[in-house]
């Protein structure tokens, strides 16, 4: 019997709001692909991407239209090449590696020649918004490792100032999405150095960063929207010291394992991160994340609720997933 493709969509409450400097959502609309060969079902979870022009309609019908192809038999490796990075791809590589791992009895780290995954620490998410506001959500995880700082441009320095102050022994990392500008980036660099923070994500537009090769960086900046695949890696040399690797942006895990490999070879160090969605988006992502620095897969702590199986939150680690969720 031969393959046959479902799609379908799934909306997730927030817990709260979750705010960043494009602006704020209180639901994770999600597009899922699921594989069927006749006796098992690979799934694969992926978060449209609106920073890219991505839409639910859009990445539904983009799946949409590979339903003959999955009949026919679509290979996990002519998938690369059928479609073009991207959430959609996201979910059918991800379904198509969880058919295998099913098919065979194998887990997909077994599958994919890696090493068992191990629990890893994650980030916790605290929404940009007025310090006073980002100083109590920081007190509430200050127990937590690694906290991620969204900031948004303007007042970003007594933000991360607070932040700290709230938080003294955590680990902070901080995520401008984009917010700031030439003009004030290395005053807010100088900011997040002063509160001791270890790593900036993707201080300036994806289109105007050629000014982070020109300034002393006291802390490593990393690539995120600058980032997308392999081929979006050497234009990175001498801006930034690092890459954030989503699957949503490089289409799967496939691409994304083979990102990883060559950003390492290029000298960047990994950090690999997530949209906000449930844990079957998180599974895959585990597994490229075994070999970053920074780990950044809070997704579903910042839902009302998770799906069935989901992933083991436990203090700041998480933990690989189980069949019954993914692989």
């Amino acid at each position: 019997m031969g393959l046959s493709l479902t799609v379908r969509t799934e909306c997730w409450p927030i817990a709260g709001a979750f705010t960043i400097a494009r602006g704020a959502k209180t639901e994770s609309r999600v597009v899922l692909a699921e594989v069927d060969d006749g006796t098992r079902i690979g799934r694969g979870e992926c978060v449209p991407y609106a920073r890219y022009g991505e839409t639910v309609a859009g990445v539904t019908a983009a799946l949409e239209a590979m339903r003959a192809p999955v009949t026919g038999g679509l290979s996990r490796e002519a998938l690369q090449t059928a479609m073009p990075a991207g959430a959609a791809r996201n979910a059918l590589d991800c379904a198509l590696w969880d058919l295998a791992a099913k098919a065979s009895g194998k887990p997909v780290h077994a599958l994919a020649a890696l090493p068992p995954p191990r629990a890893l620490v994650t980030a916790y998410t605290i929404s940009l918004g007025t310090p006073a506001a980002m100083a109590e959500a920081a007190a509430r995880a200050a127990g937590r490792k690694l906290l991620k700082v969204k900031l948004g441009g303007e007042g970003d320095a007594p933000r991360i100032a607070a932040v700290r102050a709230a938080a003294p022994n955590a680990e902070l990392i901080v995520d401008a999405n984009e917010s700031w500008h030439a003009d004030n980036l290395a005053e807010n660099l100088a900011a997040c150095a002063a509160a001791g923070v270890t790593l900036v994500e993707q201080p300036l537009p994806a289109g105007d960063d050629a000014p982070l090769a020109q300034i002393a960086r006291p802390i490593p900046v990393c690539a995120d929207e600058s980032a997308h695949d392999r081929a979006s890696l050497a234009s990175l040399a001498g801006r930034y010291d690092a890459v954030n690797i989503k699957l949503d942006k490089t289409g799967g895990l496939t691409e994304a394992l083979a990102m990883a490999q060559e950003a390492e070879r290029l000298g960047f160090s990994l950090m690999v991160g997530c949209m906000v969605a449930t844990s079957l988006a998180m599974a895959p992502a585990m597994l490229v994340a075994q070999r970053a620095r920074v780990v950044d897969l809070d997704g579903p702590l910042l839902l009302a609720r998770d799906r069935d199986n989901g992933l083991r939150y436990e203090d700041s680690l998480v933990y690989p997933p189980t069949s019954a969720l993914w692989g």
